[in-house]
């Protein structure tokens, strides 16, 4: 079993910054990759970042590339997701979720993840 905890979540301004942890527990954490998804009102949950059991890989939608940045800790405890030029769009739940099957890499999808945060709420607004 792997319990995950998400903080950091927020009202922000446009084009501020944040950033999400994920606290993982209750299972070796390196033996896990990571994924953040983001669910706004009305919408699926959409894949934002992931990051691969050792921190080697990491993969980002299309949206966020370039504006968001995963990382784990050298403790494999704490996942963080650090967001930059926010946007609208940006507004939603995030989750960040755990796979234990992949040995390398990161899944992008949201079938892939067994294990599951209770989410925090990001709203970017003027």
């Amino acid at each position: 079993q792997v319990q995950l905890a998400e903080s950091g979540g927020e009202l922000v301004q446009i084009g501020g910054s944040l950033r999400l942890s994920c606290a993982v527990s209750g299972r070796t954490s390196s033996s896990v990759a990571i994924g953040w998804f983001r669910q706004a009102p009305g919408e699926e949950r959409k894949f934002v970042a992931g990051i691969s059991r050792s921190g080697e890989f990491t993969d980002y939608s299309d949206s966020v590339k370039g504006r968001f940045t995963i990382s784990r800790d050298n403790a494999m405890i704490t996942v963080y997701l650090q967001m930059n030029s926010l946007n609208y769009e940006d507004t939603g739940v995030y989750y960040c979720a755990a796979d234990g099957k992949i040995l390398r890499g990161v899944h992008n999808y949201v079938a892939a993840y067994e294990y599951w945060g209770q989410g925090t709420q990001v709203t970017v607004s003027s």
